[in-house]
């Protein structure tokens, strides 16, 4: 399996912000998205995961084979833990959720109302949804905020696991996850240049 994407370009605002993104990612390798912040790292990772189109260019792989988390953690507060896994579990027709509680250490949580969790714990049960969809390219939009160190650590073995399992995962992320396989793709060489006059005033965008 690999992901091809050829001569990418993508819009926020309905303005070009990426232009002319080629990479290629095999299994069993993670990408991280270089950048400063407003980049498009966000815009980049949105348009991949199929949650807006892109002005134009090629995505080799079907969204059905990717799994997308970023700021949102997907979670429904009234369900406890188990519950909200089950729940993800169903959707992607899938009957196992032990091994993501169990990555995730969320054991003694199980039959915890997922609104009375703290911060760092609703990412982590956010991120749990990502082991119980099967699915093989892991899209991912700064996954570790909120999360203490032990936490991150956490992550950081799902993604190897991941990984090792012949899975692929691209990330924006500032936190060094302790990968191996992880390639960097700088996107200051793919910034769109900008159609706006040189006065235009973007706070009225």
């Amino acid at each position: 399996m690999e992901l091809v994407v050829q001569d990418l370009s993508v819009a926020r605002g309905g303005l070009p912000v990426l232009s002319g993104v080629s990479f290629s990612v095999s299994q069993g390798q993670a990408l991280v998205l270089r950048g400063p912040n407003g980049i498009g790292k966000t815009t980049l990772l949105r348009t991949l995961a199929g949650l807006q189109p892109a002005l134009s260019g090629n995505i080799s792989l079907d969204r059905e084979a990717m799994a997308y988390a970023a700021h949102i953690d997907g979670i429904k507060s009234t369900l406890t833990v188990e519950e909200n896994l089950n729940f993800w579990a169903d959707v992607f027709e899938l009957n196992e959720i032990e091994h993501a509680i169990a990555c995730f250490e969320l054991g003694s949580l199980r039959s915890r109302p997922a609104g009375l969790l703290s911060a760092g714990q609703k990412r982590r049960l956010g991120l749990a949804r990502l082991l119980v969809t099967g699915r093989p390219v892991w899209i991912l939009d700064e996954p570790t905020v909120s999360l203490d160190q032990a936490a991150v650590a956490l992550f950081g073995a799902a993604v190897k696991a991941h990984l090792a399992q012949g899975g692929l995962a691209i990330m924006a992320t500032h936190i060094d996850l302790g990968l191996e396989e992880a390639l960097p793709l700088e996107l200051g060489q793919f910034r769109a240049r900008s159609t706006l006059a040189d006065n235009f005033d973007e706070a009225f965008l």
